[in-house]
């Protein structure tokens, strides 16, 4: 044979340059989609990994190729795939029969003891739910994070722990190792967040545990005989990110491990979309986990105080918010002549202590003042005499400067608020639906960390957030699971919802914190702060399924053929559309009132067989409701009521919301839902 001719070998060079250059131009085109095929079609994930990779070829040209692109399978809660595809090729699976949507990967972002004393559940108190439940024995918390620290006291109860990082590499092909950020491709928690709300969802006591002196005691997480599964979907890029592909892929892996419960102190970058939105990846996940039986607890989000800024917002899912508790450490004051006096923050117990500081005139005090209080503060020149108090009312004196430090004090140390970053309501895209729904201790938690983290000092470290607020209500739901394994998530929701407190421990309403302060509503706290006792005995609840949630969907405009690739079942929406109002949530929420409206709800029987509820109403303002029947009547032969509700408002003109309760009692239980109402007559909404 001859040489090659050098012309020859010059187009050939040439020839794989031009390929190499076309191939570049393809990657870096190429971005991570997922390809959601909705509901299984069958229960064998080698068959469906096989049509996965079999749909994508006949995109891409070939199944080496398609594996090649493949990022994951989702095989096991639903059917779907994550895969590198450029736009075009995106938009051919979008056409193929059987394809739900086609979305591009997205980001979500993570939402940056005494609480469980707070919450009614110390440890000490043989009668309580923690201990009715053997403090969660043998319910098992999922918890999607940045991973966990293993060797953290406390967590001797890791079952499993995963890591799912494909989806955020394939995409955004982040350093995940840099001079700020350490990282780890494992489970191991660099960041310090998985590891704090693990701790306080599951962890085991451990004492003798203080964060820079403060709060020196024993730690525990809400059920610290649960055992904790881990999935490590956000990585220590940007204070922690978390992709959707990744998201989806440790929802489907949760739900072919087992998991009870889980919990995401995770959240999208507002603007807001639909509830099953294709860039909403919990919404999607959280689905298919909720229509399994598993209750999944995400936080509001830390975009407080303005309105309409809560996340998490499908009614599946259940939303906590943050409030503060009644812990704040102590402070001295130091004066001028270098005299210190030592101020407690601590609001603690039934006892108010002393609550109003005076400045009294020459003339005395008028003791109509201070009636009813616990104790008083005279503030006063030392020349001025003490009006006699009351026989056993405690009275300290004090001089002006001394009670102006005072004075600043007290009105810096509440009792529990919702906190100033909380999300709230109402919900921007489903205003009907009540979110948050409940609130729980989110301000300065103290829980074990990694020690890489930031802000830890010996593997602790008190945190703030609806991240922190979300495991408290994680650990509660393990408790309730504990004690009845039979109730479906909805009850499980409906318990904490209608049983949360709205008054602080000494009866006084709570108040939501921001520019200026006021009382706390249902778009601050939802039900109002989590009473995990009250839960565990709600009297009533209202329970959905499946069919509820299709129901909702029909009303929020899903087709039929959606719906149905969504549950993996033929579903068909009524030809009268589901009226979102009817959807059976523990909460009235009713955005647009024009005249009068009525609905309904149905309640399931929970406690005494032999039980006889009536009804109180605590209408909104400017508003008439009314309850058919007032009374219900349970028995061995009645389990479920349905009771109708209606509206009516005396206003002829758009208004804001205003709030009130529908409440059931048998005299033992307290059944309240929350009650929102705005007549909109410009815009109608039904």
């Amino acid at each position: 044979m001859g040489k090659p001719r050098p012309v020859c070998a010059l187009a050939c060079l040439l020839f794989l340059w031009v390929q190499g250059m076309l191939m570049a131009k393809v990657e870096a085109t190429s971005s991570v989609h997922i390809v959601y095929l909705g509901g299984k079609q069958h229960d064998d994930p080698i068959l469906t990994t096989n049509s996965h990779h079999d749909m994508l070829a006949s995109v891409v040209g070939s199944k080496e190729m398609a594996a090649e692109l493949m990022v994951y399978s989702y095989k096991h809660g639903f059917s779907g795939f994550a895969a590198k595809l450029t736009e075009s090729q995106a938009q051919k699976l979008s056409e193929l029969p059987g394809v739900i949507r086609v979305i591009p990967n997205s980001l979500h972002r993570l939402q940056t003891t005494r609480s469980w004393d707070f919450l009614g559940l110390p440890s000490h108190s043989p009668v309580n739910i923690l201990h009715n439940s053997s403090m969660g024995d043998g319910v098992i918390i999922g918890v999607l994070d940045t991973g966990i620290w293993p060797e953290s006291k406390g967590f001797q109860k890791i079952i499993g722990a995963r890591w799912f990082v494909d989806g955020f590499l394939a995409e955004y092909g982040q350093p995940l190792n840099t001079s700020e950020n350490s990282e780890f491709l494992s489970p191991r928690d660099a960041n310090g967040h998985g590891t704090h709300t693990a701790s306080t969802a599951a962890g085991n006591f451990v004492d003798n545990v203080s964060y820079r002196g403060l709060g020196l005691g024993t730690i525990r997480g809400g059920a610290p005989r649960a055992q904790l599964a881990i999935y490590k979907v956000c990585w220590n890029v940007l204070g922690g990110q978390c992709s959707s592909a990744d998201i989806l892929k440790a929802f489907d892996e949760a739900i072919h491990d087992g998991v009870d419960v889980l919990s995401l102190s995770i959240g999208s970058s507002i603007p807001l979309f639909s509830d099953i939105d294709e860039r909403d990846g919990i919404a999607t996940g959280s689905f298919h986990a909720v229509a399994k039986g598993i209750t999944v607890v995400c936080g509001a989000a830390n975009d407080g105080p303005s309105a309409q800024t809560v996340q998490n917002t499908a009614p599946w899912i259940l939303t906590v918010a943050a409030s503060s508790m009644d812990r704040a450490f102590p402070t001295p004051i130091t004066l001028g002549n270098n005299k210190t006096f030592q101020g407690k923050g601590l609001y603690s117990g039934n006892d108010t202590g002393f609550r109003s500081l005076f400045y009294p005139e020459a003339e005395g005090l008028d003791p109509n003042l201070f009636r009813g209080g616990a104790g008083l503060i005279v503030a006063k020149n030392p020349s001025e005499s003490l009006y006699p108090c009351t026989d056993g009312f405690p009275c300290i004196e004090i001089d002006y400067e001394i009670g102006t430090q005072i004075l600043f004090y007290i009105r810096s140390t509440r009792s529990p608020v919702v906190a100033h970053f909380s999300s709230r309501g109402p919900n921007s895209i489903a205003p009907a639906i009540l979110k948050p729904d409940v609130a729980a201790p989110g301000v300065n938690i103290l829980a074990a960390t990694s020690p890489l983290g930031r802000f830890q000092e010996g593997g602790y470290a008190m945190l703030s957030g609806t991240s922190m607020a979300t495991p408290h209500v994680s650990g509660i739901v393990a408790l309730l699971k504990a004690v009845h394994p039979d109730w479906s998530p909805a009850a499980i929701k409906s318990s904490i919802v209608t049983t949360a407190w709205r008054n602080n421990p000494s009866g006084f309403p709570l108040f939501a914190e921001g520019s200026p302060p006021k009382l706390a509503d249902t778009f601050d706290y939802g039900g109002g702060i989590v009473n995990p006792n009250g839960a565990a005995n709600p009297g009533l609840v209202y329970d959905m399924g499946k069919e509820d949630y299709i129901n909702y969907l029909c009303a929020m405009n899903y087709n039929s053929t959606a719906i149905s690739r969504l549950t993996g079942n033929l579903t068909v929406c009524p030809i009268e559309e589901p009226s979102i109002l009817n959807i059976n949530l523990p909460s009235i929420t009713i955005p647009n009132l024009r005249n009068s409206i009525t609905l309904t709800r149905t309640v399931t029987n929970v406690g005494a067989t032999n039980s006889i509820y009536r009804v109180m109403i605590e209408p909104p303002f400017g508003t008439s409701v009314s309850v058919k029947p007032n009374v219900l009547v349970f028995n061995h032969g009645t389990k479920k009521i349905t009771f109708t509700v209606t509206v009516t408002t005396a206003h002829q003109v758009n208004t804001e919301f205003s709030f009130g309760s529908l409440t059931w009692t048998d005299g033992v239980h307290i059944v309240r839902s929350p009650l929102s109402v705005r007549a909109e007559f410009l815009q109608p909404y039904f």
